[in-house]
């Protein structure tokens, strides 16, 4: 593996980022050092350190990133200018913890733009303090995008998608079936349900196959041996022939029509009930669900608390734990790591 550098945003400092990061990193600088590679901490300083909680500093402090050349493999840390002595209290949300988040964020993308950064994995953000912070952003996907250069805008050949992914299984024993691994693309992300329809159009689910099918490529899931990307229908039953509306016979099956003549190895519409049973036992390498519950109910069903947030589309690899800021949890050593060590695991994978 070539050695690269992956940066490390802790979030809302007030959440669980801080915590996570310590907790996974601290007591195992060889799994970095073994590894070649660089580790650097974006964020204020002063909750990293409280999240320390009597261990020794793991990451070395730079005043300046462009200093990470002359460094070898390592935990590096870097504070954005305007985060010292602000107030981060444990467990609350906060306009400072907006402030620090997005001031994180910017960082990370001049970082990356530079060539300093090789991914990026981000800790969870509360998009409301954000907002108050004055960052006119939704949450990371579309603060990211905008920030290099891919824009929000939705079309075949731009953009960004919204994908969630189970942790990469072990390869199983002799005799043993596989462990089910489900791999979810939105083809929209947040909408209220009632505008979901007039944005599922034909440049939006072939954008999401074309960001789908490189990712498997990236995972070495794309063989005939792996299934094909399945692409759920909009309407119950994928519409019935058009009987229960009919998106899916004017819109869904001709963008499938259209992505397998440009050769994708992808089928649908399929209705959602069935295509997640197959695809939870291996017969496709992916699933593109139409709206937000479709696709993340069933992957929470079988991944709560160990899945990854990824973003398909932009320059970099850049992943998340699916979980949020989890207030309630700071400082009593009872949230889980699981979906942050499967983000940062993946991102390895990714820019490896």
């Amino acid at each position: 593996m070539s050695p690269h550098t992956l940066a490390i945003t802790l979030g809302d400092p007030c959440g669980l980022g801080p915590e996570l990061v310590v907790r996974t990193l601290a007591d195992s600088p060889q799994q970095y050092q073994e590894r070649g590679e660089k580790l650097l901490l974006l964020g204020p300083l002063a909750p990293l350190v409280r999240a320390l909680e009597g261990r020794p500093r793991f990451f070395e402090v730079l005043e300046d990133p462009a200093q990470l050349t002359e460094r070898g493999p390592g935990a590096y840390f870097v504070e954005p200018k305007g985060l010292a002595g602000l107030d981060y209290p444990p467990g609350e949300a906060t306009t400072a913890g907006g402030l620090a988040a997005g001031r994180s964020l910017e960082l990370a993308v001049r970082l990356i733009k530079a060539g300093l950064a090789q991914g990026l994995v981000t800790c969870p953000l509360n998009k409301a303090m954000l907002q108050l912070a004055g960052f006119d952003f939704p949450g990371h996907t579309e603060f990211l995008a905008e920030g290099l250069g891919v824009g929000r805008s939705v079309s075949a050949d731009g953009g960004v998608t919204m994908h969630l992914c189970g942790p990469m299984p072990p390869a199983p024993a002799e005799g043993e079936s596989p462990q089910p691994v489900l791999r979810v693309s939105l083809v929209t992300t947040h909408p209220p349900l009632a505008e979901v329809p007039r944005l599922v159009t034909r440049l939006a689910i072939l954008r999401t196959i074309k960001h789908t099918a490189d990712f498997v490529a990236r995972l070495g899931l794309d063989g005939p041996e792996h299934g094909p990307i399945g692409v759920c229908g909009l309407n119950p039953h994928a519409g019935e022939s058009g009987r229960i509306g009919r998106e899916d016979e004017d819109i869904v099956a001709p963008a499938v029509r259209e992505a397998k003549a440009a050769g994708f190895n992808v089928q649908g519409p399929i209705p959602a009930d069935t295509l997640f049973h197959f695809a939870a036992h291996g017969r496709f390498s992916a699933v593109i669900a139409m709206y937000h519950d479709q696709g993340l109910a069933p992957l929470k069903l079988l991944h709560f608390g160990e899945a990854v947030n990824v973003t398909l589309g932009l320059p970099i690899p850049r992943t998340s734990p699916d979980h949020g800021t989890g207030y309630d949890l700071v400082g009593t050593g009872k949230a889980k790591l699981t979906s942050f060590i499967a983000a940062l695991d993946l991102a390895r994978r990714l820019v490896g």
